[in-house]
């Protein structure tokens, strides 16, 4: 018997497909340090906590499709905080971020249609796409500019027939960029001017350093329906295990049809919509002490690898991650070095190869994602071990 189309040309992860090379480094009794997946290591708040401890309905039962009612109505609290004013009706709780992406993908394009993303981007996308069936069209962002978006003409030249949106991270996962409110209108005109859509997937959107301030696409006027947001509370409160995300536009067409593939699924996870509803309330402080503690994580990062001779990268803005392109042809194959062939003081260090986060075949090769999730002094580990690693990795592979 044969399998789906989709089940043989879905992609692995580029992030968890050299998990056994870590399992085999840690049954030897090596310390690894995780720099490869985006778990941070802040904890959950308590409030959150607490309404998983305490929730004592004695049956569990369905909920609305698209969301709890008291959930909703605090999410339009939480936007208004942010400039992003909403009505309830333009929210749509979902099963993580993942199933709102996945969701936009379904409302806007067919099978065989298009979908533009800069790129590296974050891997699931292609995941996504390959599950409903339509294609990523990459535009290319290069290291040596910070991953800067391309000018709207390198966009427009992508645009044909089957072209139903264009999609950002902001800020960027892998990337850590962030686009400027000038470049989001630049990109909504396009948008406007082939009536195409402007997906927005903000899920790192607190995660904003030196001084600069996050734009949605939902608060620029005049694009409403053109523009679809998606979000979770995944990384904003340390919660990546709590599954729940939204979908949000003002575009009552692009919502009704949402809405009959939330009823699909039938409801999100209703103690999870609780536990984030308490979250909403947190006071601004604990948003200030994080980003404060991330940004002091990334200047350590980004200052250990520009130290690294011949490395190419660029401070980023925002997320917790770093791209660093370096002086090898092949970064996959340092990571397995790295876990199964050299470790100091008997610890090592896992990293993310980039080439799993473009769609352009050979682009990334010698790129790595770095997420610095640890506390800084793991960090300054981790960084020690990775520099002495690739020094030690160049020799052996000359």
């Amino acid at each position: 018997m044969n399998l789906s189309s989709r089940a043989q040309n879905v992609q692995a992860s580029p992030i968890r497909k050299l998990m056994p090379y870590a399992i085999g480094a840690k049954a030897k009794g090596i310390k690894v340090y995780h720099l490869n997946i985006g778990q941070p290591d802040i904890p959950t708040p308590p409030q959150m906590i607490q309404v998983y401890h305490e929730f004592s309905d004695k049956v569990l039962a369905y909920g609305p499709s698209q969301g709890l009612d008291i959930y909703q109505g605090s999410l339009v609290r939480y936007y208004n905080k942010h400039d992003i004013k909403l009505e309830k009706r333009d929210i749509i709780v979902t099963t993580a971020g993942s199933e709102a992406i996945t969701f936009a993908m379904l409302v806007v394009a067919n099978e065989g249609d298009e979908i533009i993303v800069p790129e590296p981007f974050y891997t699931n996308y292609n995941g996504f796409a390959t599950m409903v069936s339509i294609n990523i069209r990459p535009i290319t962002t290069h290291a040596e500019d910070g991953f800067a978006l391309p000018d709207v003409s390198e966009f427009e030249k992508l645009i044909n027939n089957k072209t139903r949106a264009i999609m950002l991270c902001n800020p960027g996962n892998p990337t850590g960029t962030v686009y400027s409110r000038e470049d989001l209108i630049r990109i909504a005109e396009l948008c406007k001017e082939h009536s195409i859509y402007l997906i927005s997937d903000e899920v790192y959107r607190e995660f904003i350093y030196d001084g600069l301030t996050h734009t949605s696409v939902l608060s620029l006027p005049g694009f409403e329906e053109q523009t679809i947001m998606v979000d979770s509370v995944s990384k904003r409160y340390s919660a990546c295990g709590a599954r729940i995300g939204c979908m949000i536009s003002k575009n009552r067409a692009v919502m009704e049809a949402t809405l009959k593939f939330a009823q699909a699924r039938l409801c999100p996870p209703t103690v999870d919509q609780l536990a984030a509803n308490a979250c909403v309330y947190l006071p601004d402080s604990y948003f200030d002490e994080m980003v404060s503690e991330y940004q002091s994580r990334r200047d350590l990062v980004f200052e250990e690898i520009s130290s690294i001779e011949g490395v190419i990268c660029k401070r980023p803005s925002g997320a917790f991650y770093v791209v660093a392109k370096l002086p090898i042809e092949d970064a996959e194959d340092f990571v397995i070095w790295l876990l199964s062939e050299y470790h100091l003081d008997n610890e090592t260090v896992m990293a993310a190869p980039a080439e799993g986060f473009y769609a352009t075949p050979g682009l990334g090769r010698n790129e790595l994602r770095l997420a610095y999730i640890l506390n800084k002094e793991e960090l300054k580990k981790a960084m020690k071990i990775f520099k002495e690693g690739l020094k030690e990795y160049r020799k052996i592979k000359k």
